[in-house]
């Protein structure tokens, strides 16, 4: 077996900065094979029972007022009238399908409402979305996240959200500095979005999260650290810390090509702040949850977020919402007018169906303990252990990871670098597999 510097990363003196050019993707993902499912074997899914031992719910509001210029999956406009439209719709796919013996097998441990931005939403609109899951059974404890931007998200909408169930609000501040925001397409200052924040933070009536991103045009390692500080000033429960990703499709690049903005620090430099980050949170007392997300205290759980990472069942809801159940992945097709004649018509969804191996559910949790910065030797098999030894030994001499007793560690630049470290570890194993087969011809 040859490795190779994708799988590996490079020996080199500074690790967090240098062991690999650029992040390769958002999410390290093995390719399916796709599926051609009528829809009567679609609708035949859905009267089988659920196998899965921990499951969750996602739905998908593609919906935003306006688009951020890193985004590079803006959908639709937040049109009031046709919002209305959708969400009737979508209350009324989520009724149908609750009430199945798929959906009612097993319990829920986690709903999340995504986008878009689901806090353009009116009050009654949340309001109506949540009363609709709750024909689905969830644990009594299930973590309910409602996502979204400060910006228009008032009391009304806070006290609609928390009286349908809601435990838990994600929103995208990405920066707190004004010059930032205004260059990402952030609507509202500083002061305004750390008030609004320390307002609903100090109710609590539910655990408040911030998502924060390094590596934005005009960001400095000052005004980083002074994002940190006002992080922590707001008391959120929560933190996720992101590095920009140059994903192709956003303005960014059209920004930056025409000289209205510069680019971001490059990645060596999120590097430094990926680490500053870091030490800044876990010296205040934070714990570390995953290779990008903290927390103040026990209160905050992420749920939602481990079990995505980690390959577990996830019922889609809603144009554009990915999931994957009854041993397929499964991304809802974005095209409105598709969606809602599919529904008006009684026909599943369009969709697009990926058949997974025998082993996509082992990997789904290599992964996810990848994500948290320790995989341990219990969820490896024995044959695995064997042929990754390598390839670990070589992330512990490029200072990516430590093998020990429990198994295998990040270091604080594996963890910068998880997502290459997990893609490099598909890549390892696909490459194994293709010489055995080689071999075996």
């Amino acid at each position: 077996m040859i490795l190779t510097p994708t799988m590996t990363g490079i020996a080199t003196p500074s690790p967090l900065q240098y062991a690999f050019s650029a992040k390769r993707a958002p999410h390290a993902r093995r390719p399916g094979t796709p599926l051609l499912l009528d829809g009567a074997s679609r609708e035949a899914s859905w009267q089988q029972v659920s196998q899965a031992s921990e499951r969750a719910l996602y739905l998908h509001i593609p919906f935003c007022r306006k688009r951020c210029s890193f985004c590079n999956f803006f959908e639709n406009g937040a049109n009031p009238a046709r919002m209305e439209v959708y969400v009737t719709a979508l209350c009324e796919e989520i009724k149908r399908r609750a009430d199945t013996p798929f959906a009612q097998s097993r319990p829920f441990n986690a709903v999340y409402l995504g986008g878009g931005t689901p806090t353009d939403m009116t009050a009654d609109q949340i309001g109506r979305v949540l009363e609709a899951l709750r024909r689905f059974p969830l644990v009594p404890d299930a973590e309910v996240t409602l996502e979204g931007r400060l910006n228009g998200f008032d009391d009304e909408k806070w006290q609609a959200a928390l009286d349908g169930g809601v435990n838990r609000f994600s929103f995208g501040v990405q920066s707190f500095d004004s010059r930032v925001r205004l260059a990402a397409g952030r609507l509202d200052e500083r002061e305004a979005v750390l008030a609004r924040l320390q307002t609903l933070s100090d109710r609590n009536r539910a655990v408040v999260v911030a998502d924060l991103i390094f590596g934005l045009p005009w960001q400095s390692h000052a005004s980083w650290a002074q994002d940190l500080d006002d992080l922590m000033a707001s008391r959120v429960h929560g933190v996720d810390l992101y590095q920009l990703i140059g994903l192709p499709g956003n303005n960014l690049e059209r920004f930056n090509a025409s000289g209205r903005q510069p680019e971001g620090l490059p990645s060596a430099e999120r590097a430094l702040m990926y680490r500053f980050g870091a030490e800044r949170l876990e010296g205040a007392g934070w714990e570390r949850l995953s290779c990008c997300h903290w927390r103040r205290d026990g209160r905050e759980q992420s749920r939602y977020n481990r079990l995505a990472k980690s390959g577990a069942e996830i019922l889609p809801f809603g144009a554009g919402a990915g999931g994957s159940y009854q041993g397929m992945g499964v991304m809802n097709g974005r095209d409105l007018n598709a969606w809602h004649q599919a529904l008006s018509a009684g026909v599943p969804v369009p969709a697009m169906m990926m058949g997974q191996g025998p082993n996509d559910a082992r990997l789904g949790r290599v992964r996810g303990a990848l994500d948290q910065g320790l995989l341990p030797w219990a969820i490896l098999p024995e044959p695995w252990r064997a042929s990754l030894a390598t390839l670990f030994a070589r992330w512990q001499e490029h200072g990516l990871a430590r093998v020990g007793e429990e198994g295998v560690s990040l270091t604080l630049a594996g963890r910068f670098w998880t997502v290459n470290l997990q893609a490099g570890l598909l890549e390892f194993l696909d490459a194994e597999r293709q010489a055995a087969l080689g071999e075996a011809g």
